[in-house]
């Protein structure tokens, strides 16, 4: 039986496991998230996060980036998802000034999926930031990430990509 335009169905995802790790610069790498700002910036973008049908399962606000996991909805692309944060976030920080100046995001990001299996090793990675941080540079992180992932990496020659 053949399908015309009008009798087209969308099929809806009911059960789904989409997994993200992202994360997000400062722009030009400024060190303009302050400690003592950290949780503050952490729980608006839980809350973010969580009011869009998504779920948060770890985040950590470094000096300069931020690291989360979040399991997405179906219907939110990791595009969509990132831009509500970075656009809520930025104004939010600024808002409120939480920072010296005016904050900014890169205008790219870093997303990788993860496995349900890493879920728990990822979350410890993510909390472990500041010890993790203490032996290696952000730089050299980022630098670890790409070439981890660059069997799967395309970027796009438009500059930064996520780092």
């Amino acid at each position: 039986m053949q399908r015309t335009n009008k009798s087209k169905k969308t099929m809806k995802v009911l059960y789904n496991n989409l997994y993200t790790h992202f994360v997000f610069t400062t722009k030009d790498r400024l060190l303009t998230i302050e400690e003592c700002n950290r949780p503050r910036i952490e729980k608006y973008i839980t809350g973010v996060v969580n009011k869009h049908g998504c779920k948060m399962y770890k985040i950590y606000a470094n000096s300069e980036h931020v690291h989360f996991l979040v399991s997405r909805a179906p219907s939110m692309s990791e595009e969509a998802l990132a831009d509500l944060i970075a656009n809520a976030s930025e104004l939010f920080i600024n808002n409120n000034n939480l920072c010296k100046g005016k904050f900014y995001w890169q205008p790219s990001c870093s997303a990788f999926s993860v496995s349900k299996n890493d879920i728990e090793k990822v979350c410890k990675y993510i909390i472990n930031q500041p010890n993790h941080h203490k032996k290696q540079t952000f730089a050299e992180e980022n630098e670890q990430f790409m070439k981890f992932y660059q069997q799967t990496l395309l970027p796009k020659k438009s500059g930064n990509h996520g780092g």
